[in-house]
């Protein structure tokens, strides 16, 4: 299995700098909320971009021209199918759209593989900073950084909830971002300070580098999280998954940390607003 995960951390790469490098292109070419063709998802405020489609091709078919026998799923839906080997895909080929459309530097590109037990490889590619996170399962997890040095990627040995520096994100219903907005209100009187960066890919990479602290974030898709989940638990962090009631429904709810603020982490969040 050694020799597979090479492969697949080699592919995983790829597809996720081919992805990066259409929306660099996107960037170069001055394409923004003016220029690019946008639609809307789930809501008003959820937009995708022809920039978003471009780079999930990109990203497809560099998977699918290596093994064409894996299934797939991915955030815009161009290439969800099911596969025969065993393995699936999990591409979010721009995560902070909304960042990205507006110049904030804070987006990137997710790509993960799993097998029945999770995943096997992540890797989040941030581009405007010209670093990547990679994890393999059992492997540990690596930053990799523009100048071709490569760091392990360590959790923050933080102890106390109270000195930890928390990440969160919210949805784009707005019904849900009030609930969300009303619970982090709630979260601020436990915490050193709060984060809400736009990019759950990215936080949960930054909390495997020990950048933050910790995550919490309700309603997350698949795709925001199979890698970024793998590079904290490589990273020696915890991750944990449960259901929490907000705006009148159960949400699923992702939360990842440093080991020593995790079950203080959990039980504020399981609380709800």
């Amino acid at each position: 299995m050694t020799d597979g995960l090479d492969e697949l951390r080699t592919l995983a790469l790829a597809a996720a700098h081919a992805g990066a490098a259409v929306l660099l292109e996107h960037q170069r070419a001055r394409h923004d909320a003016e220029t690019l063709r946008i639609d809307t998802k789930t809501s008003a405020t959820d937009p995708v971009s022809e920039a978003d489609r471009a780079a999930e091709r990109a990203v497809l078919e560099t998977i699918t021209a290596a093994r064409p026998d894996d299934a797939v799923l991915a955030e815009e839906g161009q290439g969800d199918q099911p596969g025969s080997s065993g393995l699936r895909w999990v591409v979010d080929p721009l995560d902070g759209t909304v960042n990205f459309l507006m110049r904030v530097p804070q987006w990137a590109v997710s790509v993960a593989v799993e097998d029945e037990h999770g995943p096997l490889v992540g890797v989040v590619v941030h581009p405007e900073h010209g670093e990547q996170h990679v994890a393999v399962r059992g492997r540990g997890a690596e930053l990799g950084r523009a100048d071709g040095t490569t760091a392990r990627l360590q959790v923050s040995g933080r102890a106390g909830l109270g000195r930890a520096l928390l990440a969160t994100g919210f949805g784009y219903d707005p019904v849900l971002r009030a609930a969300q907005g009303r619970a982090a209100a709630t979260w601020l009187a436990h915490v050193r300070d709060l984060r809400r960066a736009g990019a759950a890919a990215l936080d949960l990479a930054w909390v495997a580098a020990g950048r933050l602290d910790a995550y919490a974030e309700s309603g997350l898709q698949p795709w925001d999280w199979a890698a970024g989940r793998l590079l904290v638990t490589e990273a020696g962090g915890r991750v944990s998954e449960f259901d929490v009631e907000l705006a009148g429904s159960m949400r699923r709810t992702l939360v990842a940390s440093a080991p020593d603020v995790h079950a203080a982490l959990v039980e504020m969040v399981a609380r709800g607003a």
